[in-house]
This record gives structure tokens, sequence and C-alpha cells, in this order.
């Protein structure tokens, strides 16, 4: 059965297309759903100008997600969890975990765009995949730490920083 979509449908079509589709998917989910109607001259005519500025809007979405993907592609972030000392999680990172992350990070991202075969569950590094499209996949990594791992690094890090400015005071005296 021949329909016009009324709205992007993934791995169907997009907006104003006129696609093939098997008669019961019509009936029980396209049609009453308001999603497609049957490809008339009149309807055809309705939809022309606004397929146009859909298609606009597509391409701005698509340089947009180009644009971010291009800015998250290999970053590091850090989630601060609570684990047991073999290092299992009191629970799980999830996805929504990682978008928030990254955006705390200063990157545009939401939790549909995070994939992750199942949440993270253990301390440690983790190559995470995140989809902005079909065809637009990048990669991330996330560092899931406990809590006071983060204050051991930070006071090692005052104490270099400490060592470096003795050293360059002495450096300054000498």
């Amino acid at each position: 059965m021949k329909l016009l979509l009324h709205a992007d449908i993934p791995k169907l079509g997009y907006f104003g297309d006129v696609v093939e589709v098997k008669t019961g998917y019509a009936r029980n989910y396209l049609l009453p759903q308001g999603l497609a109607v049957e490809p008339t001259e009149s309807n055809m005519k309705a939809i022309e100008d606004e397929r146009a500025n859909k298609a606009k809007d597509r391409k701005l979405a698509r340089e947009r997600l180009l644009k971010t993907s291009g800015k998250v592609d290999g970053a590091k972030v850090t989630i601060r969890e609570l684990a047991n000392e073999t290092g299992h999680l009191f629970g799980s990172v999830s996805e929504n975990d990682v978008a928030e992350a990254l955006c705390k990070s200063g990157f545009e991202v939401q939790a549909k765009h995070v994939q992750l075969p199942s949440h993270i569950q253990i301390l440690g590094e983790h190559e995470v995949k995140l989809r902005f499209a079909e065809d637009i996949s990048v990669g991330v990594v996330v560092n899931v730490i406990r809590p006071e791992d983060e204050a051991d690094e930070s006071e090692s890090e005052q104490q270099n920083a400490d060592t470096d400015a003795d050293a360059d005071t002495d450096a300054k005296q000498g």
C-alpha cells in the first residue's frame, strides 16, 4: 500500500515521502496515528511547501550533530561512584549519567545518544559509543572512580604543585 508520510519515521522515510508499506502496518499504525495519509493530488500539494522547510531543518540539524560529534570525539570524562573493595559499584552508571557528565564538561549530548551495551558496574576506564545519527558515531572514554580516589589525586596534585613552587623559590634564591 502506498502512503504519503506526515512525519519522519526511522528506517521508513521522511516527511512528504511516498512509501510502500504492508497493508496491516498502514491500517493498524500509520493511518490511525496520523503519521501518513493516502497520496492524493490535494495531499501532495498541501505537503510540498512544508516538505522543503523540513528538509532544510533536517540539514541544519545534521550539521549541528556533525559539529557536536567532532567536538566530543575522543573526550574523556570522570564519574565518581561508590564501590566495594573489589571495584564493583553499589549501583551502576547509566546512559543518563554519562550524558550528564559530558554536559558538565561542556558537550551537548543527550542520553539518547549514549550507546551502552549494559550499564557500567565496575571501576575503571570504559569505551562508550555515542551515536548521533545512523552514520554519525564517535567514541568517548568514561573513567569511573571512587569519590575518595579524587581526594587522593587532588592531594597528590597539590603536593606536586607545592614541590614545584618550592623548587621555583629555591631557584630564585639560588
